[in-house]
């Protein structure tokens, strides 16, 4: 085990010195290419898109790409955004990472254009650990069709970001070689704009985007929000102050002008106009109060907001603005289950595909099957069978796998394996008559643990069941 701790140090060393000498490299070529010269020409130096690209490149420069954990690493983070979770949001997560083991992880959810994603991520751990974290939006039928769109920092494990348009989006989340210990991830959606009309919510809105007007001559291209006439109407957003005017339609309003997003906001049928033309605002700052000027004259007062995409024209305001749940539901399974085995409690259990009320039942689990925690969301564990099945169960239908349900006899030579499946590895062999303690089954195989400490897997002898708890 010692050496086994000082080659993989060594080996975290050499990553961490080749990653530094490479950024060298890259510096100094690009001095080099300054100067001019005939004779030879200098290769265009290799320039990573991502932190997470650049681990890799380090990782091959070091020569341990084709080392088993290097190759491992490698294939996990390909493996990840193959078969990641999915989620609604908001989602809270926390899972452990054994650092012996090559590890990446992601969650696929949707996004909506007018929202905002917000990602944090927190490590407990001995030591630090850099985290790369790279977000991808869904598109063509491969992965490697997909489109990265942002990355995280490594060290300050926060990701935001506002889509274009509606669509899937996945986020991988890979520690670096060598690193464990226990991690969290919050994924939460939010309205990118703040409401305009103050002490008002989404609820008062009556007439909303694409609605009919002059008889169907044209479309609404707003959403009108109604509220007491000299109600506070307010910026949604940092903004430039383009234009405050009056006209026959929209009566008093006002144009801002988002840089940040591309936004041009009008507001219409104001009762009053408090910001300067040329000057800039805040968010939530008052620009004006709600009236029923215009061609609002014989309806109540109300705002009529609207927003336009600089080079596309009205878009739809209604989840930009729409108050969305950002909470997630607290983890109250225990943690100290994470990275370790267990076993149903109950006769049977369900198995389900996610973590929401009413999601698809995968399977029923017989009494004390096992199985490993990968992660803690709500009152659920996200778990893996042995039969490299995942899916939730219910954190009150599980026990850790430790305390020994019988003892038992072999009966003749029997090897234990490493898994419940064919051409598992053989972890040792136990003698015949020698005993051993049965944890837990899974289809026709006892997880165990010998006299020397092994755990691992036996088949069920023709014509004996499965254990029944001796509590």
């Amino acid at each position: 085990m010692l050496r086994y701790i000082l080659e993989m140090t060594r080996m975290q060393v050499k990553v961490n010195l080749k990653f530094n000498h490479f950024l060298y490299v890259l510096g100094l070529i690009g001095l080099l290419s300054l100067f001019h010269c005939k004779k030879e020409a200098v290769p265009e130096a290799y320039k990573p898109t991502n932190s997470h690209e650049a681990y890799i490149h380090s990782l091959r420069m070091a020569d341990l790409a084709h080392t088993a954990l290097g190759r491992d690493w490698i294939l996990a983070s390909e493996a990840a955004l193959r078969e990641p979770v999915e989620i609604e949001t908001p989602y809270e997560e926390a899972f452990y990472v054994d650092q012996a083991a090559a590890f990446a992880t992601a969650y696929r959810f949707e996004v909506k254009r007018g929202q905002r994603t917000e990602i944090d991520v927190e490590f407990q751990g001995q030591r630090r650990c850099r985290l790369f974290m790279d977000l991808f939006r869904v598109q063509g039928s491969t992965i490697e069709d997909w489109k990265l769109v942002a990355s995280a920092n490594e060290k300050e494990k926060h990701l935001e970001f506002e889509p274009r348009s509606d669509a899937q989006y996945v986020v991988r989340l890979q520690p670096e070689l060598l690193r464990g210990g226990r991690f969290s991830v919050v994924i939460r959606t939010v309205a990118t704009l703040e409401f305009p009309v103050a002490g008002h919510d989404s609820g008062s809105i009556g007439s909303g985007f694409g609605a009919p007007r002059d008889g169907g001559r044209r479309k609404h291209h707003g959403v009108d929000i109604f509220a007491p006439r000299h109600t506070h109407v307010q910026a949604p957003s940092k903004a430039y102050v383009r234009h405050v005017g009056e006209s026959d339609r929209g009566g008093r309003n006002i144009w801002l002008y988002d840089s940040k997003r591309l936004l041009y906001l009008y507001f219409a049928h104001l009762q009053s106009q408090d910001v300067i033309e040329g000057t800039y605002v805040e968010a939530r700052q008052k620009i004006g109060t709600v009236g029923n000027t215009g061609n609002a004259r014989r309806t109540p007062p109300h705002l009529h907001f609207g927003i336009y995409a600089q080079g596309e024209g009205p878009v739809d305001p209604y989840n930009y603005i729409k108050k969305i749940n950002s909470v997630p539901e607290d983890i109250k399974a225990d943690l100290e289950m994470l990275g370790r085995w267990v076993r149903s409690k109950d006769q049977r259990i369900s198995l389900r595909a996610s973590l929401e009320s009413g999601s698809q039942q995968m399977t029923q689990l017989d009494r004390h099957s096992t199985m490993k925690v990968l992660a803690a969301a709500s009152n659920m564990y996200r778990v893996h069978l042995p039969d490299g099945i995942s899916g939730y169960v219910s954190a009150q239908g599980v026990e850790l796998a430790e305390e020994i349900l019988e003892f038992r006899q072999t009966d003749q030579l029997q090897v234990v394996m490493d898994s419940p499946m064919e051409h598992a590895v053989i972890m040792e062999q136990i003698g015949t008559g020698e005993e051993f303690s049965v944890l837990g089954q899974f289809e026709g195989f006892w997880l165990v643990q010998t006299n020397q400490g092994i755990v691992g897997w036996l088949p069920v002898s023709a014509g004996e069941s499965t254990p029944s708890s001796n509590r």
